[in-house]
């Protein structure tokens, strides 16, 4: 289930979202089954195993933001590849597809440098995708003014879907929905669209997330009182 992007003049729809783990049934044991299977995987399993883990716990190798890396480092003991692999950024990427060539480019460099490590059976990296399930929190904001107190409030998974869900969801112009909203009152809030779309979300967690949206917010409307 997928909403429209939220725009217009009219009240923002405040969403909430969570999403749904699904095996693929591929996996693989060391560095060259591993691209092998990047090369044909679904590409929701490629936005889960980047974003997937900023609604869910995380315990092992919290400081690494994707699951490849974190298998890179973990099962491979390959630290070399799960740092270039931790540094990509899919906000940098129009699209998954072309993120998918960048992490292929990445491991067939590393490939070429060592012979495959190979992880033990019970470390063997899982492929899986994600399903994301839509709920409607039936709460709205109406003026834009009361966008930052109602940052501060929203749920995780709402941050989630609004400001990194809705990245795909528009592909023209890769913005939250918040953006988008905003772009609905003309050239009225045009700096404060410029400060939200400056937010990188990928190395962030959601709490952290929804401090710095919010706090963009308020310091906008402090500024222009």
């Amino acid at each position: 289930m997928c909403a429209e992007p939220i725009a217009g003049t009219g009240a923002f729809n405040i969403k909430d979202c969570a999403l749904i783990a699904i095996a693929t049934g591929k996996k693989a044991q060391n560095l060259r089954e591993l691209r092998d299977g990047l090369i044909d995987i679904d590409l929701g399993s490629i936005y889960f195993h980047f974003w997937g883990g900023l609604l869910r716990s995380r315990f092992d190798d919290p400081h690494f933001n994707n699951d490849f890396a974190s298998w890179a480092h973990r099962a491979l003991n390959d630290d070399s590849l799960a740092e270039r692999l931790g540094i990509i950024d899919p906000t940098d990427y129009q699209d998954l597809e072309i993120l998918r060539q960048e992490l292929i480019d990445v491991i067939e460099q590393r490939l070429d440098e060592v012979e495959p490590h190979w992880a033990r059976p019970d470390q063997e990296f899982y492929f899986t995708r994600s399903q994301i399930v839509v709920f409607d929190t039936r709460q709205k904001i109406s003026d834009p003014m009361e966008l930052g107190d109602a940052l501060a409030k929203m749920s995780l998974g709402s941050i989630f879907y609004h400001f990194i869900d809705a990245r795909l969801r528009s592909p023209t112009s890769g913005q939250s929905d918040f953006h988008e909203w905003l772009g609905g009152f003309g050239d009225e809030y045009e700096e404060l669209r410029r400060d939200l779309a400056n937010i990188d979300p990928y190395f962030l967690n959601l709490t952290e997330l929804r401090q710095n949206v919010s706090t963009v917010v308020k310091n906008y409307f402090r500024r222009i009182k």
